[in-house]
C-alpha cells in the first residue's frame, strides 16, 4: 500500500469527528476507558499534526486549506476550531488536576494484574513513564498550538475574540505546570543499573554481549572499554534524581541504562521543584524497561527539537530539567548502540530475540534495542552500520509477520495481540495488591516509524528502497487493522481481521477505539509526511550521468546556434523558418538551464531534462538534412 500522509491524516481526524464529536459535546475515552494516557493520546491525535504539519495547522484559520476546514467542518466555522481545541484543553487539565493543584499521571485502566486479582484502587493511581512522556509530547504541542493562536486572536476585534484570548492567558500556565512535573517524573524514572556478572541479571547482559564464546573476563574488560566514556559521563554529569548507591567506577560490574516503569524507589528528590512527583517516594525497581525507555526517548526528542528551541517555549526550571533529560537521552543511546553492536562478528542485536537483564526474550525487544541503535545513528548522521541495522528489521518484519501472513496459532500473533507482557516489578508492594503488568502491542508501528526516519536518514537507493518496501509492508498490515463499522469506522485497532475472533474474544469488530494504536498510527503519518517533504536522494552516479547528458546537449546546441546563424541557412529555409528554429532553440536551452540548477537536488529530473533537449535537437537536425536532400 502506498503512503499517503496527507490523505491518511485527513481520513483519521474525519473518522475521529464522528466518533468523538456529537451532538457539540466531546466524548472522552476509548476502548479501555480514561485515563491521562488515553485522553492525552486523544487530543494528540489532533494537536499533533496541526503543530508538526503546515498543512493541518490550526492556529492560522484563514489559511487553512479547504480539505481541513472540510473535515473539520462538524466543529463549525474555521475560526471556531481554535476555540474548540481550547476548551478541550481546559477539560482535559481539569481531569488530570487533584484538588490541591498536582497533576495526575495515573496509568489507570491501562494498568492490569498479574493472576485474578484485580489492581487495587492506589496501585490504579501510580504514575508511569508512558505518561509522563506523553504529557510531555501533549503539553509541548499545546504551547505550540497557544501561542500561535493567541498571537491570532490579539489582532480580532470581536468580543469572542477577547473572552478567548483571556481564556488562553489562564490556560497557558496550566500546561507549563503540567509539562514541568512531567519533566520532573521523567528525570526521577531515569535509572542506571550495575548488576555484579554472577548474579542472574548480570549473566543475562553477558550471555547477550558474548556472541563468540569468549571467556567472561574478556567479555567483561572489552565492554568496559567500549563504555567507559558513557561511565564517566553518566558519572559526572547526571546528578538530579541519582543517588549515591550506584558504584559506577568499578569495571567488574556490568552496566546498563535507561527508564524504568516509573519513580523508582530510590529516587532523591529535585529541590528546585516543589511538585509532588519531584518529591514524592518512588515504587519501580531500579532496572531499565526496553519499552519505557524508547517511550522516554520519543518524548524527550519532542522536548528537544529545534522548534521547541526557537520558539522559547520552556522556563528556566523546565530548561535545567530538559538538559538533564537530554544528557540522559544521549547516554542512553549511545549505551544501547554500544552494546547492540558489540564485538567484532555477529552483532548481539543480531542474534534474535533480544534477552533482557531478567531474562525475558522477545523479538520486540529487538525490535525496541534497533530503534535505539537507530536513533544513534539518526542522531549523530551516520550511515556507517545501516544496511546491517535495515537487514535486522527485515528479519524483524518476516518473523514479526509483517511481510507473510499470520498462521493458524502463530506464537507472532502475540506481538501484535495482546502484546508482550512486561512485569511492573515494585508494584505489588503498594498496599498488598498483585504485581501489575503492561501490555506493549506496538510492534508493527514502531517498526513503521523507525523505517521512515531510516529512510530519511539513508542516502543510499538501494537500501531506501528496501525501508520503504518494508514500511509499506506495514503500513498494508497496519490498514487491515482498522476498524471496519460502527462509531468507530476508521480508527484503529481491530486485531481480529488478522488474528481471527479467537483471539479478540468475539467476533463483532470493536465498538470503541484504542487511542494507543491511533495515537501511534497518527505519529507514523507525521514521520512519514515530514520524510516525503526531504529532498530525493542524489546518487553521485546518476549525477555524474545526467552532466554527460548535459554536456552532449549543450554542446549539440551550440552547433545548431552556429548552423542556423549561417547565411546559406536562411537561403535553404527561408526567414520565418529560421525564426522558428530560433525560438525552438531558445526553449531547449531554457530547458537545458533548469536541468543544470536541478543537477545537485535532482538529478533525475536533470537526466530527463536533458534527454527531451538532445531528442528535440535530434529532430531539428534531422529536419535540416531532410530538407537539404
Amino acid at each position: 500500500m502506498r503512503i499517503r500522509p496527507r490523505q491518511q491524516l485527513l481520513d483519521l481526524w474525519q473518522a475521529m469527528m464522528q466518533c468523538c464529536h456529537r451532538d457539540d459535546t466531546w466524548i472522552w475515552g476509548g476502548r479501555q476507558g480514561s485515563n491521562s494516557i488515553s485522553d492525552a493520546e486523544q487530543l494528540l491525535c489532533l494537536l499533533y499534526p496541526a503543530t508538526e504539519v503546515e498543512a493541518f495547522a490550526l492556529d492560522r484559520p484563514n489559511d487553512m486549506p479547504a480539505d481541513t476546514r472540510a473535515v473539520l467542518a462538524p466543529l463549525g466555522e474555521p475560526t471556531r476550531f481554535g476555540s474548540v481545541l481550547v476548551g478541550l484543553l481546559e477539560q482535559y487539565l481539569e481531569r488530570y488536576t487533584d484538588p490541591e493543584g498536582e497533576p495526575i499521571f495515573a496509568g489507570g485502566s491501562y494498568l492490569a494484574a498479574e493472576g485474578e486479582q484485580p489492581p487495587t484502587d492506589a496501585q490504579r493511581a501510580l504514575e508511569v513513564v508512558d505518561s509522563y512522556s506523553m504529557s510531555i509530547s501533549l503539553c509541548i504541542a499545546s504551547l505550540r498550538f497557544l501561542r500561535g493562536f493567541q498571537r491570532f486572536v490579539s489582532g480580532e476585534v470581536r468580543r469572542e475574540a477577547k473572552e478567548l484570548d483571556t481564556r488562553i492567558a489562564a490556560l497557558l500556565p496550566g500546561v507549563s505546570i503540567r509539562l514541568t512535573a512531567a519533566m520532573a517524573g521523567l528525570v526521577r524514572s531515569f535509572v542506571i543499573h550495575t548488576p555484579a556478572p554472577a548474579t542472574p541479571s548480570g549473566r543475562s547482559i553477558l550471555g547477550m554481549l558474548n556472541q563468540t564464546g569468549t571467556a567472561v573476563e574478556e567479555v567483561i574488560s572489552a565492554i568496559s572499554a567500549r563504555l567507559e566514556r558513557v561511565r564517566v559521563q553518566a558519572a559526572n554529569d547526571v546528578k538530579l534524581s541519582q543517588t549515591s548507591g550506584i558504584d559506577l567506577a568499578d569495571d567488574l560490574l556490568m552496566f546498563e541504562c535507561g527508564w524504568s516503569w516509573g519513580i523508582f524507589r530510590d529516587a532523591a528528590p529535585i529541590d528546585f521543584i516543589t511538585h509532588r512527583v519531584a518529591t514524592g517516594a518512588g515504587h519501580a525497581e531500579a532496572r531499565p524497561y526496553l519499552y519505557f525507555t524508547v517511550v522516554a526517548l520519543d518524548g524527550i526528542a519532542d522536548l528537544s527539537s529545534q522548534r521547541t528551541r526557537e520558539l522559547d517555549l520552556l522556563d528556566d526550571e523546565q530548561r535545567q530539567l530538559a538538559d538533564a533529560l537530554q544528557l540522559s537521552s544521549e547516554l542512553t543511546l549511545r549505551y544501547w548502540s554500544t552494546v547492540a553492536r558489540f564485538g567484532t562478528g555477529r552483532w548481539p542485536l543480531e542474534d534474535i530475540p533480544w534477552r533482557t537483564s531478567d531474562g525475558a526474550e522477545s523479538d520486540y525487544f529487538s525490535l525496541a534495542v534497533a530503534a535505539m541503535l537507530l536513533q544513534d545513528l539518526v542522531a549523530r548522521e551516520s550511515t556507517d552500520d545501516l544496511p546491517r541495522t535495515v537487514a535486522i528489521f527485515d528479519q524483524l518484519a518476516r518473523r514479526g509477520r509483517i511481510i507473510s501472513r499470520l498462521t493458524a496459532d502463530d506464537p507472532a500473533a502475540t506481538l501484535h495481540h495482546p502484546g508482550v507482557t512486561l512485569r511492573l516489578t515494585g508494584s505489588e508492594h503498594l498496599t498488598g495488591g498483585p504485581r501489575l503488568i503492561w501490555r506493549t502491542p506496538d510492534f508493527v508501528t514502531m517498526m513503521l516509524k523507525r523505517c521512515l526516519q531510516a529512510a530519511r536518514l539513508s542516502g543510499d537507493v538501494a537500501t531506501r528502497d528496501q525501508l520503504m518496501e518494508l514500511a509499506e509492508s506495514a503500513m498494508d498490515h497496519i490498514d487491515r487493522r482498522v476498524i471496519g463499522t460502527g462509531p468507530a469506522a476508521g480508527l484503529w485497532d481491530d486485531p481480529g481481521v488478522l488474528i481471527g475472533p479467537t483471539g479478540v474474544n468475539g467476533s463483532e469488530p470493536p465498538e470503541q477505539p484504542s487511542w494507543f494504536h491511533t495515537e501511534r498510527v497518527m505519529e507514523c503519518l507525521v514521520v512519514a509526511y515530514n520524510t516525503f517533504r526531504e529532498s530525493p536522494l542524489s546518487p553521485a552516479t546518476m549525477i555524474a550521468r545526467a552532466v554527460e547528458l548535459l554536456n552532449e546537449a549543450e554542446h549539440l546546441l551550440n552547433q545548431e546556434m552556429l548552423e542556423v546563424s549561417l547565411d546559406r541557412w536562411v537561403d535553404e529555409h527561408g526567414p520565418a523558418e529560421r525564426s522558428s528554429t530560433l525560438t525552438a532553440l531558445t526553449r531547449i536551452e531554457q530547458s537545458l538551464d533548469r536541468a543544470r540548477r536541478q543537477l545537485r537536488e535532482r538529478p533525475g529530473t536533470a537526466f530527463a531534462l536533458a534527454s527531451q533537449a538532445l531528442i528535440q535537437l535530434d529532430e531539428l537536425a534531422y529536419a535540416r538534412q531532410d530538407a537539404r536532400r
